[in-house]
């Protein structure tokens, strides 16, 4: 499986509208409750507010992955964006976040919910690649570039 498997044009959104780290984590939420992925909206984002609360999940170079594991999906979903300006995310380089991927587990699938967060790290570590999805202007353009980038070089 690779993050390809996971997006599809109804669970992507350019420009998210929003322009607050918690307002951008219930506009993905709403954008996965929207395409019908999870099975509980209110707790999912709870789920993902609580992990937030913990600690920031902007982890830095303009991408924030906010996540949590919560009985309100069935299985790994995953939603991405595009904010239409910088974001206050309190990333951890204290950068702000331009690129959003939203990630829920089931409590109990452990391990595919951490190579989903590992995949998407990975990727995001290329500067290249971070610049094309900061650009991108369509949810097909998300896909290829995504597919493309997993195509040379790797696939969980």
């Amino acid at each position: 499986m690779n993050l390809r498997d996971l997006l599809s044009v109804d669970v992507i959104k350019i420009p998210l509208a929003s322009k607050e780290k918690y307002q951008i984590i219930e506009e993905l939420v709403d954008v996965l409750n929207d395409a019908g992925r999870i099975k509980n909206r209110d707790m999912v984002l709870q789920a993902v507010f609580a992990r937030e609360r913990v600690m920031s999940t902007g982890m830095g170079n303009g991408v924030a992955i906010p996540h949590a594991k919560t009985d309100g999906v069935r299985e790994l979903v995953l939603a991405f964006g595009v904010t239409r300006e910088d974001i206050d995310f309190e990333a951890i380089d204290e950068k702000p976040v331009r690129i959003v991927f939203l990630l829920a587990g089931p409590t109990e699938q452990t391990g595919l919910h951490l190579k989903a967060l590992s995949h998407i790290s990975r990727l995001m570590h290329r500067k290249e690649f971070r610049k094309k999805l900061a650009a991108v202007q369509s949810a097909d353009e998300v896909l290829a570039a995504i597919a493309e980038e997993e195509r040379n070089y790797f696939t969980f």
